[in-house]
C-alpha cells in the first residue's frame, strides 16, 4: 500500500508541475508564430495583411501578459520597441520593400531569442557579419575609401538588426563593449581606414562577435531534458529513502522481537 501511495505522489507532482509550466511556453509559441507569419506577409510585400498580423500580435501579447507574468521588465520594452518600429515601417509609404523587411526582421528575431532556449535565429547572421568584416578589412588592405565606407555601412546595419535580440540573449556588460567598439570605429572611420593601430579595433570587434556566436552555437542541453533528470532523481531519492525507512523499521521490529523471545 505504502509503495502505491509513493508512485502516487510522484505521478502528481510531475503533473501538477507540467501544467503550470504549460501555459507560459503555450503563450510563447503563439507569439513566435505571429511574429514568424508577418514577416512571411511582408517578404511577400502583402504590406496590409503585415499590418494586420503585427495588430495581432499586439491584442495577443496584451491578452498574455494580463494573464501572467511571462516576460521581463527589459524584454517587455524590447518587444514593445521592436514591434513600434516594425509596424512603422509597414504603414510608411516612403520606406522601401528592404526596410520594411529589416524591421520586421528585426521583430522577428527578437521574439525567437525570447522564446528559444538555445541558437537563437539571431546567430545564422554569422556568416553575414565575418564575410562583412573580411570585405572591410581588404576594403582598407586595398586602400578603397568608398567599398570600405559602404562595407562599414553594412555592418552597423547588420548589427542594428541584431541589437535587440543581443540585449535579450546577453549580458549589458557585453552589450556596452560592442556598442563602445563599433561607436569608435563608425566615429573614426578615417582613423581606422588609414592607421594600422585603430584598425586593431575591427580586429578585436571581429574577435568579440566570433567569441558570442561561438558560445550561442554551443550544443546545450533541453530543458525538457533537466527535467526529466531532475524528476527521475527526485523518484529515486524518495524511492531509496523508502526502501532504506522500510529495512530500518523491519530490522527495528526483528530486533525488539529477538529481545521478546
Amino acid at each position: 500500500m505504502a509503495k502505491k501511495i509513493l508512485l502516487l505522489l510522484c505521478v502528481v507532482f510531475a503533473v501538477s508541475f507540467s501544467n503550470v509550466q504549460a501555459e507560459s511556453p503555450s503563450n510563447l509559441l503563439q507569439l513566435d508564430e505571429i511574429s514568424d507569419e508577418a514577416l512571411q506577409l511582408t517578404k511577400l510585400k502583402r504590406y496590409e495583411d503585415t499590418e494586420k498580423m503585427l495588430s495581432y500580435f499586439s491584442d495577443q501579447f496584451l491578452k498574455a501578459t494580463a494573464k501572467e507574468q511571462i516576460f521581463s521588465m527589459d524584454e517587455l520594452r524590447i518587444i514593445t520597441v521592436a514591434h513600434n518600429q516594425a509596424l512603422q515601417a509597414v504603414k510608411n509609404n516612403q520606406a522601401s520593400s528592404a526596410e520594411k523587411v529589416n524591421s520586421v526582421t528585426k521583430f522577428r528575431l527578437v521574439i525567437d531569442a525570447i522564446n528559444s532556449t538555445h541558437q537563437p535565429l539571431w546567430t545564422a547572421m554569422e556568416d553575414q557579419l565575418m564575410v562583412t568584416f573580411s570585405q572591410t578589412k581588404a576594403a582598407v588592405k586595398k586602400q578603397d575609401p568608398e567599398e570600405f565606407h559602404v562595407q562599414l555601412n553594412t555592418l552597423l546595419s547588420q548589427y542594428d538588426m541584431i541589437y535587440p535580440s543581443l540585449k535579450v540573449d546577453l549580458a549589458p556588460d557585453r552589450i556596452q563593449k560592442l556598442d563602445e567598439r563599433l561607436q569608435f570605429i563608425n566615429q573614426n572611420s578615417t582613423q581606422v581606414f588609414s592607421e594600422k593601430g585603430s584598425q586593431k579595433e575591427l580586429d578585436a570587434l571581429q574577435q568579440d562577435f566570433k567569441s558570442i556566436f561561438d558560445e550561442m552555437n554551443e550544443d546545450e542541453a533541453d530543458p525538457s531534458l533537466w527535467w526529466v533528470i531532475i524528476s527521475t532523481g527526485s523518484i529515486i531519492i524518495l524511492t531509496l529513502s523508502y526502501v532504506g525507512w522500510r529495512k530500518y523499521k523491519g530490522g527495528k521490529e526483528k530486533s525488539i522481537k529477538e529481545r521478546n523471545d
